[in-house]
């Protein structure tokens, strides 16, 4: 556990559901985990008890896990055994993320239920799926070639990773329902608000319930780590982070002692401190951007050792490199900073 994490409540500790278990948190509510085969090796998945139109009791599912055997199996033991004889009524999906939305289309299918999404976050993960878009490919390698990424054996694995969304991907529900900011869902005997936010996906959803006083955070609030805000090349002129600053500052309205449930790490109550420390967090990485501007001019990539402590696989460094952009064009867009493009074809920026 870092500094941080001790300013942080966990209320189940080191607990954790094993594959194809859950953990209820509340009355309802249940918490699992499913294996992700990247450094961040794993999602968290919600269980709302629900009841539909028709007053049928069943369950919903908040987020998926990627498409792949190992997922589908966990997801047939919690079927098997967690959901006490009922049915899968709706599957809700925060955002379109692979380890988000990987396996919706084949859980709707399974049980024959609508998929429910914010249409942005839909339509973007249809396209995703069916060609390659700011994750791989050519399009993406010439990107990343531009913000100084010039090693070229990492411009050809960006570039053969041509199916990288939709090897985890590769279908996405043909129909779905939307989720819009400010929508009330009626999930079993609970209402849960809907609270669009910005900055890590193109309109991710959370999840308020305040007669639970809890929060289905996504991607937004993470307790251990800083949520990816990345540039990618379908926006290159993007300014992502402020948008994300922004939406998690909308979610200091919620109460203080609220429980938050993330996708990566554990539920944990602390939502205001972690707000600070997030924002406390950017601050510091734009303070050390400024300062190597300041120094010489500097590329995305050449910001990379500033902005991040430790060695970087592949995977590691596409992410990293969108964030690095990200925290530029932050700068860069509020005039604090100057881009130009060199002979070479990349872009530098330098204080003004």
């Amino acid at each position: 556990m870092n500094d941080l994490e001790h300013e942080l409540h966990y209320p189940w500790g080191d607990t954790l559901p094993v594959s194809g278990r859950t953990i209820e948190l509340a009355p309802g509510v249940r918490w699992l985990r499913m294996a992700l085969p990247f450094a961040l090796d794993h999602i968290n998945l919600w269980l709302l008890r629900d009841r539909d139109e028709a007053g049928r009791e069943g369950w919903a599912i908040v987020d998926c896990g990627i498409a792949n055997e190992a997922t589908r199996a966990a997801w047939e033991q919690v079927f098997a055994t967690e959901l006490q004889g009922l049915p899968v009524l709706r599957v809700i999906v925060t955002h379109m993320h692979p380890d988000h939305i990987g396996l919706a289309h084949w859980l709707t299918e399974r049980w024959g239920v609508r998929l429910w999404i914010s249409a942005t976050d839909w339509n973007a993960a249809r396209m995703a799926s069916q060609a390659t878009t700011g994750f791989g490919g050519a399009s993406a390698a010439a990107f990343m070639a531009r913000q100084g990424l010039t090693d070229p054996a990492a411009v050809e694995k960006i570039k053969a990773r041509s199916n990288y969304y939709a090897s985890m991907v590769p279908q996405v529900p043909a129909q779905f329902r939307r989720l819009m900011d400010g929508d009330t869902l009626r999930i079993g005997t609970h209402d849960w608000t809907c609270l669009a936010g910005y900055g890590h996906a193109p309109e991710h959803i959370s999840l308020y319930s305040r007669s639970l006083a809890t929060l289905i955070s996504g991607d937004m609030v993470l307790p251990r780590i800083s949520t990816n805000v990345s540039v990618i090349d379908l926006e290159p002129e993007a300014n992502p982070l402020p948008l994300y600053l922004a939406s998690i500052e909308r979610l200091r309205a919620l109460p203080a002692d609220t429980l938050v449930l993330p996708s990566h790490g554990k539920p944990f109550r602390g939502l205001h401190a972690r707000i600070d420390q997030l924002k406390a967090h950017h601050d510091a990485r734009l303070a050390d951007v400024m300062e190597a501007c300041g120094r010489a001019p500097q590329t995305a990539a050449s910001l990379l050792p500033v902005l991040f402590k430790r060695p970087l696989d592949l995977h590691q460094t596409t992410f990293a490199m969108g964030e690095s952009i990200a925290h530029l064009h932050a700068l860069w867009l509020d005039g604090r900073l100057a881009r130009a493009t060199g002979a070479d074809g990349v872009d530098r920026f330098q204080t003004r």
